[in-house]
C-alpha cells in the first residue's frame, strides 16, 4: 500500500480499537515497524492527536473525544456502501476491482463486532439481474476513460439485431445502465447530433487524439429516457390518444410507476388512471405490458 493508505489504515485501526502497539500495527498491516513509526509521525505532524503511552500495557491511542467524531463511515453509511456495491456488481460495474478493494478496506480496519454486523448486512440483500457479458467490462472501462479524458472514440456499431455495421466517431458524454443494458450517450459525428448507443452492439473501439468539451449541464440518463418517450413539445395534444384504465389500487400503482406510462399520466384517482400517449406507443408497446396484469384492471377507453 502507499504511504497515504498506511496512514489511513493506522488511523482507522486506532479509532476502532482501544490501544495498539507499533508491533501490532505492523503485523496487522503487514509492513515493517519503521513504516509504522514514519506514518504515525506524519499523522501527528498533520494534526491528528495520537497519544503514545509507555510501559507494559502501552501503545498508541486516540482520545475518546476524537473517536466520537464521524471521521469515518458510521454503521448506516457502511451498510449503504456495502449494499450499493452489491447493486453495482450485479449491473456489471466496470470498476469492480477497485470497488472490491474499497469494501475490503472497510472490513479490514473494523473491529470484530463491526465486521460481524457488516457481513450480516451484506448478505441480507440480493439483486437478481441477467448475467453480464464479461466482454463488456473492457468496453465500459474504455468508454469511461474517454469520458474522463474527453477524448473521442471510434467504434464499429451495429444498428438493431440485423443492422449493418458502420464506423462511428463518438464524443461520449456519459454511461447509463437501464433495464439490464448499458448505453453510451454522446455526440455522433456521423449523424451530427447527440445519440445513444447500446454498448453490447459496439466493437473495435479506438480512442482518438481528438478532444471535445462535454456540455454542461447534461444528463445522459435524462437524454436516454427522453429519446424513448414522445418528443417533448413536438406533438399537439390533438395527436395524443387518451387511455382510461380502471383497476385495483396496487395494479394502478404499478401502471403509474412504469417508465412510459408514468410520464404519460394525466390524472390518477383511487380506482382509475388517465394517460395520454401517441398512437404508435399506445398500440405497439402498452398492450404487452397490460397483458401481464391479467384481470386486475378494466380498459375503459379507447375501445378499439
Amino acid at each position: 500500500m502507499s504511504k497515504a493508505d498506511n496512514m489511513l489504515a493506522i488511523l482507522w485501526l486506532l479509532k476502532s480499537r482501544r490501544r495498539m502497539t507499533a508491533k501490532q500495527l505492523a503485523e496487522e498491516l503487514e509492513v515493517h515497524i519503521r513504516t509504522v513509526y514514519r506514518c504515525i509521525d506524519a499523522l501527528c505532524i498533520s494534526g491528528v492527536p495520537i497519544v503514545p503511552e509507555m510501559g507494559r500495557d502501552g501503545g498508541y491511542s486516540i482520545p475518546d473525544s476524537i473517536k466520537l467524531e464521524p471521521l469515518f463511515f458510521d454503521a448506516d453509511e457502511q451498510k449503504a456502501l456495502l449494499q450499493a456495491a452489491t447493486f453495482a456488481r450485479e449491473a456489471g460495474y466496470p470498476s469492480e476491482a477497485a470497488l472490491s478493494r474499497a469494501v475490503a478496506k472497510i472490513k479490514r480496519y473494523s473491529n470484530p463486532q463491526q465486521l460481524e454486523r457488516m457481513e450480516r448486512h451484506e448478505t441480507s440483500l440480493d439483486v437478481i439481474q441477467p448475467p453480464t457479458d464479461p466482454s463488456l467490462i473492457s468496453l465500459l472501462v474504455e468508454i469511461e476513460s474517454c469520458i474522463d479524458l474527453q477524448s473521442s472514440l471510434e467504434i464499429n456499431y451495429k444498428s438493431g439485431y440485423d443492422g449493418v455495421i458502420n464506423k462511428r466517431t463518438v464524443d461520449p458524454y456519459g454511461l447509463v445502465h437501464w433495464k439490464s443494458k448499458w448505453y453510451a450517450v454522446g455526440y455522433c459525428h456521423l449523424r451530427g447530433e447527440i445519440r445513444s448507443f447500446r454498448v453490447d452492439r459496439m466493437s473495435d473501439t479506438l480512442r482518438t487524439d481528438n478532444k471535445f468539451h462535454r456540455p454542461f449541464p447534461f444528463s445522459a440518463g435524462e437524454f436516454l429516457l427522453g429519446s424513448l418517450l414522445s418528443e417533448s413539445g413536438s406533438e399537439l395534444d390533438d395527436h395524443l390518444i387518451s387511455l382510461h384504465i380502471r383497476g385495483t389500487p396496487h395494479a394502478l400503482d404499478d401502471l403509474c410507476g412504469h417508465w412510459l406510462l408514468g410520464h404519460a399520466l394525466v390524472e390518477r384517482t383511487a380506482d382509475s388512471a388517465h394517460f395520454r400517449l401517441d398512437e404508435l406507443k399506445l398500440y405497439t408497446q402498452v398492450p404487452y405490458y397490460l397483458l401481464s396484469f391479467g384481470g386486475r384492471y378494466e380498459l375503459r377507453s379507447p375501445r378499439n
